[in-house]
């Protein structure tokens, strides 16, 4: 899958990462995803709940059609509309903003519980997760430093980051969220610099 960035912006955002990583003592990770599920079920089940119906109405407009020939109808239908949903954009518009929002809130948290295994002697880190396909964004922090940050502050980032992406531009968006929770990185957890 064709990546959201250029080089160019890849090499920015790592850029702000890892000026981040040596003026906090916190640790900021940054995940962007084109989707957070393949949602494989709905279009295999709208295509079913299709032919059902195209089944019920071939048979009341035309009672006298054999049942072999309604199987055939309905399976071709089942497969071209399976086919047709399959294609990402329309699957993603067949399924519930909630169901995606949930899916991708599940992947955001499944990625900062990655990072905290990894790197378990790390006690300060943020997550900013960001799901393209779904539209979602969420910033994930560890107790502390989400406690400590001003209220508000965590929405105010998404708010400013989804202005930015709405305006076309993805890499600025993510750059802006990641300055941003470097900022709120810096107050709450400066770097300690060794004597």
């Amino acid at each position: 899958m064709k990546s959201p960035f250029t080089p160019e912006e890849h090499e920015r955002i790592d850029a702000a990462i890892t000026e981040i990583g040596r003026s906090t003592a916190a640790n900021l990770c940054v995940v962007v995803t084109r989707v957070s599920d393949r949602y494989s079920l709905y279009p295999v089940s709208w295509a079913a709940i299709g032919a059902l119906v195209l089944g019920g109405f071939v048979s009341l407009l035309r009672p006298d059609i054999a049942s072999r020939t309604m199987i055939a109808i309905q399976l071709w239908f089942l497969i071209v509309m399976t086919l047709l949903l399959d294609w990402l954009p329309i699957r993603l518009w067949i399924v519930p903003e909630r169901v995606k929002h949930a899916h991708a809130r599940q992947l955001a948290h499944r990625e900062f519980d990655a990072h905290v295994t990894a790197n378990p002697q790390q006690q300060h880190r943020i997550l900013l997760f960001v799901s393209l396909g779904e539209r979602y964004v969420e910033i994930v922090a560890d107790h502390e430093t989400h406690a400590l940050a001003p209220a508000g502050a965590w929405n105010k980032i998404v708010d400013e980051f989804l202005a930015t992406v709405k305006a076309g531009r993805v890499a600025d968006g993510v750059l802006d969220a990641i300055a941003a929770c470097g900022s709120i990185l810096k107050t709450q957890h400066p770097a300690i610099n060794a004597s």
